[in-house]
């Protein structure tokens, strides 16, 4: 019998006063004797996932030593694909995320998405399964905010074959910050000094303004800082052009086609505990 980890999510949720809201037993009841459900306590709308539930998320799988399903809210769910997948390189099992646009009992996608979780049986890596589609979960876009075919998997190169290791996520402060038109320089200077690694998410395939002040906030951080691009698809090309060569300047790390998620993740995998 497989094991089945329900975090929370629209798929588990029930109407409240300031609308949807997590509700006990609802998985469970959906799964029935298929899977042994393990429940978060408390349950979470998975905008409060963060890394100290993907660690917690680890020590489950890593204790089960066997195929995991995992039910999550779609809000987060390429934050905690991208975490899981790059945490669990190397691991010889298959771990399948779900969730739903739609919560169970109303006969829409909820279903669907749980019975394809649970029946499908994928080779080992991190997966999501999801609107009819096995997509592979460590580089996920959610595209709609609303429509049932949510999620998308931007193509990158398959990451190296690895010896599995125990790896978890420090408590650090990391963030996206996006390099947008008119950014004033002291505000970019703050958050950064604020941080201990930061993604910056920069135009097409690799440009940013040309203000030397945001050269120099980006040469004098002392961080680890990682660009990806704006576009969700084609990643960023080094030398393309001038108005990008202040990042290769400043020392940020070229993270090519990965999405903002999958960066973030790489970074804060690397940080010392």
């Amino acid at each position: 019998m497989s094991l089945l980890i329900h975090t929370g999510g629209t798929i588990g949720m029930v109407p409240g006063p300031d609308g949807l809201t997590p509700g006990e037993g609802i998985v469970e009841a959906a799964v029935g004797k298929r899977a042994r459900v393990v429940s978060f306590d408390p349950l979470l709308d998975s905008a409060d996932v963060g890394p100290s539930h993907w660690n917690h998320l680890l020590d489950l799988i890593e204790a089960e030593n066997g195929p995991v399903v995992i039910t999550h809210g779609t809000d987060t769910m390429a934050y905690t694909g991208a975490a899981l997948a790059q945490a669990l390189v190397g691991w010889p099992h298959p771990v399948v995320l779900t969730g739903a646009m739609h919560p169970l009992g109303l006969q829409l996608d909820a279903e669907a998405n749980l019975e394809l979780a649970l029946a499908v049986t994928p080779p080992a890596g991190v997966w999501l399964a999801f609107a009819d589609q096995l997509l592979p979960a460590g580089h996920l876009v959610k595209a709609d905010s609303s429509g049932d075919k949510a999620f998308r998997a931007v193509a990158v190169q398959d990451m190296p074959e690895a010896t599995w290791e125990k790896r978890r996520f420090a408590q650090k402060r990391l963030a996206v910050l996006t390099l947008s038109p008119g950014l004033p320089v002291t505000m970019l200077e703050a958050a950064l000094a604020e941080l201990d690694a930061a993604v910056l998410r920069v135009f097409g395939a690799g440009t940013i303004p040309s203000d030397p002040g945001i050269e120099a906030a980006l040469t004098n951080a002392q961080i680890p800082l990682r660009a990806v691009t704006t576009c969700e698809n084609g990643g960023l090309a080094k030398g393309a052009y001038a108005a990008g060569a202040a990042l290769w300047r400043a020392g940020v790390e070229n993270g090519e086609a990965e999405t903002p998620e999958a960066a973030l993740i790489n970074l804060w995998l690397r940080l010392p505990a």
